[in-house]
């Protein structure tokens, strides 16, 4: 049994740190929010998971000390954007000499670093031995249902990778190894753009072959960037690039997703953002993904339109033409 300091107690880590519980270990999950702490303590479910209850090895807190001290590992689902102030708090503790486990998706706007890049600068190192991640199509609503799912774990040490495995395993919830670092969080990053894509087009009521387009081609625009980052396009082709696109384009759960059909639908970007009430990776990597494409002259035009209706006000209808009207090329994979 390990002692397992959880950082973040959102609808993906609570479900991850229920299996992790079930799976035996003891697990301390941190929430900054005080008043979800109070009522997962009380009542032993997530407000947003409510047919499920915490496993009895399964506490919570909003001191972030309580969950790190001793802690034989760090699991991490914040947001990608909260990676880099969370554990700097959690340096201001002393040093970090424990595996880190990071599940979150995305890239930091200004420095265009992965996450696990940025945690292992943190740790003083470009590629960090403790540090690794998980990734792949998983919405929380269904993997605390113990619903059949499949996932990717990479890490910069294959001793770490292995131990991710057997963390998480369970006969539900199937994990893949992968090398790729780079790759695997490459691609769980840049499809919640894609995905916003595909929720303004349902909500334009574009029709199936219209998101098959954007899936596709978005995947096009993945793998094209993804280079910048040292990732293999073929690890695109599997669970934490193809998977994880097909699932978030497509499911009622994904609130990226329902980001983008909000908008279509007539509401304003940051009216869209309040509707959802919880975090929308894609409109923070959006601007990272920009500015990478610019950065290394690379031309991601649904990554760029979507950005535009976000950020500069573009009509989501205009997008659509401007895209339709490109120059046609012969199709590259």
């Amino acid at each position: 049994m390990k002692k397992i300091g959880y950082l973040g107690s959102g609808t993906w880590g609570f479900a991850l740190a229920c299996i992790l519980a079930n799976n035996g270990h003891k697990v301390t999950a941190w929430t900054r929010e005080f008043d979800l702490c109070e009522e997962l303590q009380r009542t032993r479910k997530h407000p947003k998971l409510p047919g499920v209850a915490a496993p009895d090895t399964l506490r919570f807190t909003h001191e972030i000390k309580e969950a790190v001290t001793g802690a034989d590992l760090f699991v991490e689902s914040v947001t990608s954007a909260g990676i880099r102030p969370v554990f700097q708090e959690v340096l201001s503790f002393g040093p970090i000499r424990v595996p880190v486990i990071l599940t979150s998706k995305g890239i930091e706007q200004g420095t265009g670093l992965l996450l696990p890049e940025i945690v292992s600068s943190l740790l003083g190192r470009d590629e960090n031995p403790l540090v690794g991640c998980l990734s792949g199509p998983s919405h929380a609503e269904e993997v605390v249902q113990n619903l059949p799912a499949s996932v990717v774990c990479s890490a910069y040490d294959p001793k770490i990778m292995k131990m991710i495995h057997e963390l998480f395993t369970t006969p539900t919830f199937r994990i893949y190894p992968n090398g790729d670092v780079s790759g695997v969080c490459f691609g769980g990053a840049m499809k919640n753009i894609i995905a916003i894509a595909c929720g303004i087009s349902d909500g334009l009521k574009f029709g199936d072959n219209a998101k098959a387009a954007l899936m596709t081609r978005g995947l096009h625009e993945i793998k094209k960037l993804c280079v910048v980052k040292n990732g293999q396009p073929e690890t695109l082709n599997g669970l934490s690039g193809m998977g994880d696109l097909c699932v978030t384009c497509m499911s009622i759960h994904s609130r990226n997703y329902r980001y983008g059909k909000l908008i279509a639908e007539g509401f304003s970007p940051e009216g869209a953002r309040q509707k959802i009430g919880m975090a929308v990776e894609g409109i923070y990597t959006c601007v990272s993904a920009y500015e990478l494409g610019k950065k290394n002259h690379i031309p991601i035009p649904i990554t760029e339109a979507t950005y535009a209706i976000i950020y500069k006000g573009l009509d989501p209808r205009e997008a659509v033409k401007n895209l339709l009207q490109r120059t046609v090329k012969n199709e590259h994979l």
